[in-house]
């Protein structure tokens, strides 16, 4: 839920404050991202993680762009949540021409699980499982039984494969 967008947002989408607060600003998704995106945001705002995600959005002129939605949770000084500090990029030009995601890796990449995403996309940056763990606030273990069950999930046997996967649905770049 949004509680503040800045001015250039609100050019770039062609709509009021009012109509972007709370969930209104998911309005503009693209019927392709909508159900991932906010599966994305349900689970990243429950478990207090941080999120990063590419969909497409719709802009000013009803044309949809690709944009890339980082967010941090923010705590209180009293250690409670006060919600995310987010921004959100448009990379339409680096998307454009450069890379399609292939269907099925897309298809088996987002059937795992949110956490197996997340570790898929730092193996996948090169982190080890150990950096992996630490990044995301883990025990090795944890980490080490996700990317047991991502080689599983993707039927690969190699973290070379499960990186092709992770370029081939999108989620990291080449």
């Amino acid at each position: 839920m949004r509680n503040f967008v800045n001015r250039a947002w609100l050019e770039f989408r062609g709509r009021t404050q009012e109509q972007e607060m709370g969930s209104g600003w998911t309005d503009g998704l693209h019927a392709d991202d909508r159900d991932l995106c906010i599966e994305t945001y349900i689970k990243s705002f429950t478990s207090r993680q941080p999120f990063h995600l590419q969909y497409r959005l719709q802009r000013s002129d009803g044309t949809y762009t690709w944009v890339e939605d980082v967010g941090t949770p923010r705590l209180q000084d009293d250690g409670s949540f006060a919600g995310y500090l987010g921004t959100v990029t448009d990379i339409t030009d680096r998307k454009r021409g450069i890379f399609t995601p292939d269907e099925e890796s897309v298809r088996l990449v987002f059937a795992l699980t949110e956490r197996e995403r997340q570790v898929l996309v730092l193996i996948a940056e090169g982190k080890s499982t150990k950096e992996a763990a630490a990044r995301l606030g883990i025990s090795y273990k944890t980490a080490d039984s996700h990317r047991s069950r991502i080689l599983e999930k993707l039927g690969v046997h190699e973290t070379a494969s499960m990186v092709r996967y992770a370029i081939r649905a999108g989620l990291i770049q080449p």
